[in-house]
């Protein structure tokens, strides 16, 4: 270990050894992290503006479940992954972001969940305010890179070592599983993926005879199969394979080599049988625990000083995505009640997720997005006590067991376009059925970003300005080597708003101030409507085909037959089905757009009230070099489609919205709108001053009709 970290664990234990031992028996009551190891300290850069001085410290965090506890026996496969003593252990990295000297502290503690073994950045603001950030590993699909290191730095990734599920006579369970390979190319062998990280499953044989692969022409956004062809066991193998290794290569797990090598136009699809039963849904129990011990705990069992002890009064916990619908599922199943049955988070802050992680059942594959057979959209996205009549499952929410435990937190939740478009979001805001506005709870704020891409844009005006600052090429979709877009990125960002939300939400947590009203598109006011160009309202733009967006080009959410072990209202159980049959596609709502196609019903944000474009929370996938989705949406990434600079640019290419000089005369105009815009947001609470005078700067200081 470093020097500076033993002589930070010999300070702690100065300040901290007398607490730690009257209070061990308290401390074993809260959490069941065990014992604690620090194996980094590393000081921050100093604040220019002379704020608070803090420091990251990095380590390992080594945790026991007990499985009969009321606090985890929902999790999937418990009691399969048990040692002999008959319980369940795991080891969690973790960073801490922490002000030097604990006096500075202001008693809030943001715990955050990786994305994909991603720390999310710290925020500056919030070190200023003395807050402290923690970030602890949840993810135990350990393949590939997701594999746990021996010690804990504080800029490498988080991944949680967990216990897989074990038959009564040790056997290993086995299990159906699939893989898919897609836009790939050549001779070489290719791996199965899942987003960037390996499947972490693996076959049990490497006999293709115990295996079925089969290749696909096409996969519509409905799930509809086109050109399927089964390839003969003896035309494939379980190996890597290159021009120096040809078929049927050298034999691997991880790879599947084709003797007729990879055509860049299908897709290839894999069933096989597994042995790696990884028991994932401790993630949700260990990230909790962590939570909890980092909170409440004076020290760990064996005397080492928790490094914040005594400093956090209040917590909350924070994730974006995939992170995000990780803290949907973790409240829903129960995990803000720990095993002596205390609250955990006083907020939950899952951002631009309206999902739930497909975490707790087994053969789950976490690290998925939003391809064809990924799960996540079973069973209940809204908060409150709804039927679900077109799956047939029972009335439920995500707040019924806090709500039981009286362990519910306060939640703020955001959103883009690219949520509803290619992240399934809508039946969160009115069931599978469509027929109503679905009610929020007191303690749930909700706020839509319109027109917006996955987590906001890069923000600017130039950024709108072909030929300035407005990319000539599209970006990456992301997925599974999905393509690339047809239009440049949308900017439309999302900082500015999430700025105002932070001081709200931390102000509504440790002070009880009330944010501003939730805003987000309705079916009663008719903001929120059927998802096709008609109902939409969706204008007829240059370069884009006059059709779209038609009605299955948004990414719906389709009912999988996952088997009848399988629980959907809590997304539990056992997957036998693999993959999963088809029950039904549901219908899908997106928000109504004025006449430039911009999204109506958000919160307001200054680039869409003083527009440069038409601004999508949707793309097209190109015909490129990864053809296999052309024409589809493009996941999860927005366009943007600039306005004309004058009226007759504008009439040449048949553009129906009016041209920048047309709405704005000079650039003067567009300054001053923009500040009116910038004045609204403010008033409304959703900017804040000094963002608000920053944008108005750099309106003046665009090339907006320079």
């Amino acid at each position: 270990m470093a020097f500076h970290a033993l002589t930070m664990l010999r300070k702690l234990r100065s300040i901290g050894i007398t607490l730690a031992l009257t209070c061990t028996a308290f401390t074993a009551a809260q959490a069941r992290v065990t014992r604690i190891v620090i194996d980094e300290v590393k000081p921050m850069p100093a604040d220019p503006s002379g704020g608070v001085i803090t420091e990251q410290v990095a380590g390992r965090a080594f945790g026991e479940l007990e499985p009969a506890s009321s606090a985890n026996r929902i999790i999937n496969d418990i009691t399969m992954a048990s040692d002999a003593d008959g319980k369940v252990r795991y080891v969690a990295t973790f960073v801490l972001t922490k002000p030097v000297d604990l006096a500075k502290a202001s008693g809030l503690m943001w715990h955050e969940v990786p994305n994909r073994g991603v720390r999310r950045p710290n925020v500056p603001a919030e070190r200023a305010n003395g807050d402290i950030d923690l970030t602890s590993a949840w993810q135990g699909d350990n393949a590939g890179a997701t594999t746990v290191r021996a010690t804990a730095e504080v800029d490498k990734p988080h991944w949680l070592q967990l216990p897989m599920a074990r038959n009564k006579d040790g056997s290993p369970v086995a299990g159906q599983v699939f893989g898919r390979i897609v836009n790939r190319s050549g001779q070489n062998s290719q791996a199965l993926i899942v987003q960037s990280n390996p499947v972490p499953y693996q076959p049990a044989s490497l006999d293709t005879r115990a295996s079925r692969l089969v290749s696909r022409a096409a996969e519509s956004t409905r799930g509809e199969v086109i050109g399927e062809l089964e390839i003969a066991s003896a035309d494939w193998a379980w190996a890597r394979c290159d021009a120096s290794h040809p078929f049927p290569g050298t034999p691997d797990a991880s790879q599947i080599c084709l003797k007729s090598g990879f055509d860049p136009k299908r897709l290839y699809q894999v069933t096989f049988t597994s042995h790696d039963a990884y028991a994932l849904g401790i993630g949700f129990a260990a990230w909790r625990d962590v939570g909890q011990f980092f909170k409440t705990a004076r020290s760990d069992d064996l005397g080492t000083p928790n490094p914040v002890a005594g400093a956090v009064t209040h917590s909350i916990g924070r994730g974006v995505s995939q992170s995000g619908n990780f803290l949907r599922g973790w409240l829903h199943l129960g995990f803000n009640q720990d095993e002596a049955g205390k609250q955990v988070h006083d907020g939950l802050w899952p951002i631009i997720a309206g999902r739930r992680i497909a975490l707790n059942f087994r053969w789950a594959q976490p690290d998925g997005v939003l391809e064809l057979y990924q799960a996540g959209s079973e069973g209940p996205q809204w908060w409150l006590p709804e039927s679900d009549s077109l799956r047939g499952t029972p009335a439920a929410g995500l707040l019924e067991r806090c709500a039981q435990s009286r362990t519910c937190p306060k939640i703020m939740e955001h959103f883009g376009s690219a949520e509803v478009w290619a992240l399934k979001l809508t039946p969160e805001w009115i069931g599978t059925d469509a027929r109503k506005d679905l009610p929020l709870p007191p303690n749930v704020r909700r706020y839509y970003i319109g027109s917006s891409t996955h987590g906001g844009g890069t923000g600017g005006f130039n950024s709108s300005l072909p030929g300035v600052g407005l990319p000539t090429s599209g970006p990456s979709c992301p997925g599974n080597n999905y393509g690339t877009g047809v239009l440049p990125a949308n900017p439309v960002p999302h900082t500015e708003t999430v700025n105002a939300l932070r001081v709200h939400f931390r102000n509504w947590v440790m002070r009880g101030t009330e944010p501003p009203p939730s805003r987000w598109p309705k079916l009663a006011d008719g903001t929120l409507v059927p998802a096709n160009k008609r109902s939409l309202g969706f204008p007829t733009l240059p370069t884009l085909r006059p059709t779209i967006p038609e009605p299955d080009f948004i990414m719906p959410v389709i009912d999988y037959d996952w088997g009848a072990q399988f629980n959907p209202v809590d997304g539990s159980g056992v997957a036998t089905n693999a993959p999963p049959p088809i029950r039904q596609v549901l219908g899908m709502y997106a928000p109504r757009v004025d006449a430039d196609g911009n999204e109506l019903g958000g919160v307001p944000v200054v680039l869409l009230d003083a527009p440069l474009g038409s601004y999508l929370g949707w793309n097209v996938t190109a015909d490129g070099a990864r053809p296999f989705h052309a024409g589809q949406i493009c996941n999860y990434v927005g366009g943007m489609l600039p306005f004309a600079r004058t009226e007759l640019e504008r009439r040449s290419n048949k553009d129906p919205r009016p041209s920048l000089q047309e709405r704005y005369v000079s650039h003067s105009g567009y300054v001053e709108a923009v500040r009116k815009a910038a004045s609204r947001a403010q008033a409304e609470g959703f900017l804040l001053p000094d963002d608000a005078a920053a944008l108005v700067r750099a309106a003046q200081d665009s090339m907006v009709l320079r």
